[in-house]
């Protein structure tokens, strides 16, 4: 048994979560993935998937061998770009993660970019706005927004964008501006999931001589696990939403939503670039975080323009 190259699909069947789309993408038979895994827990003595007829999992000893396996992996990639020297190009397949909508309208077309700079990379763009686990997941670098809370992560800064107050111009003159973040009492709310996940909206008051927090308690007519569709509910006359001003820029510029309670708003959310804090970085992922650096635009701070 080649043991790195069970290694490597056993990696790929974890990404693909299954044996047959983990051969497709290996160019191997399904059997043949699944005689591999047998044979690798069978040496080590250990099961590493939980297989049912429709899902699979890793066990804890699977996990425990994944993150090492990754790891030695890496490092035979890391020892063969050396041999290659300075002309190496980026090769084999990059996984970005990336919260749902800055996904589809800002990394997508990066990646596109990406892949015609270097086209022996394959990529796959996962999209979610939960905060997983990268290397559980099997992700090579992902943008996130907000504050990194996990110390085994690095983060390149890439840009900001703020959180805005929005409505529609036909549901404020029906209903009123609110000039101040206690006036939002009494409107309809629409809550976005996971950004409004702690029942309140918190703002600043700069005015005071030294700032203030302004916690303000929601009461959502509306709420949704969708960014998109808290946006095209404000649309539609539906009340005062909250997304990040990049989601909204469009719609902004255009005077289809009007930005409310601006002198409120909280500090800047940084956008950035993350990933695994190990001694080796991969070409491909090195290639992608210079690329970002030097053709992003994502600071999403000023009035749209129109």
């Amino acid at each position: 048994m080649d043991r790195l190259e069970t290694m490597s699909v056993f990696a790929a069947v974890c990404d693909a979560k299954g044996f047959a789309p983990a051969a497709r993408r290996l160019g191997l038979s399904p059997s043949v993935v699944t005689r591999q895994i047998a044979a690798l827990e069978t040496a080590l003595g250990a099961r590493l998937l939980q297989r049912t007829t429709r899902s699979l999992h890793l066990t804890e000893a699977g996990e425990r061998y994944l993150v090492r396996a990754r790891q030695i992996l890496g490092a035979v990639a890391e020892a063969e770009e050396a041999a290659r020297g300075a002309h190496a190009l980026p090769r084999g397949r990059l996984v970005v993660g990336a919260p749902v909508i800055f996904g589809r309208l800002q990394v997508a077309p990066l990646l596109a970019a990406y892949m015609a700079h270097y086209p022996e990379v394959t990529a796959e763009l996962r999209l979610d706005d939960r905060n997983v686990s990268l290397v559980e997941n099997g992700i090579d670098v992902a943008i996130r927004l907000g504050a990194l809370r996990d110390s085994t992560l690095i983060a390149r800064p890439l840009g900001q964008t703020r959180r805005v107050v929005v409505a529609s111009r036909a549901y404020i003159d029906r209903r009123g501006r609110p000039e101040h973040p206690a006036k939002i009492e009494g409107h309809d709310v629409i809550a976005s999931m996971p950004l409004d996940a702690a029942g309140e909206w918190r703002f600043v008051d700069a005015n005071d001589l030294a700032p203030t927090e302004i916690s303000v308690p929601l009461q959502p007519r509306f709420t949704t696990n969708s960014g998109d569709a808290a946006i095209d509910f404000a649309l539609a006359d539906g009340g005062l939403a909250r997304p990040l001003l990049y989601q909204v820029a469009r719609h902004v510029a255009e005077g289809r939503l009007i930005i409310l309670l601006d002198s409120y708003e909280p500090p800047a959310l940084p956008i950035q670039a993350i990933y695994p804090s190990a001694r080796w970085m991969p070409l491909k992922v090195r290639a992608f975080l210079d690329l970002a650096q030097s053709e992003t635009k994502w600071s999403f701070m000023g009035q749209p323009p129109n």
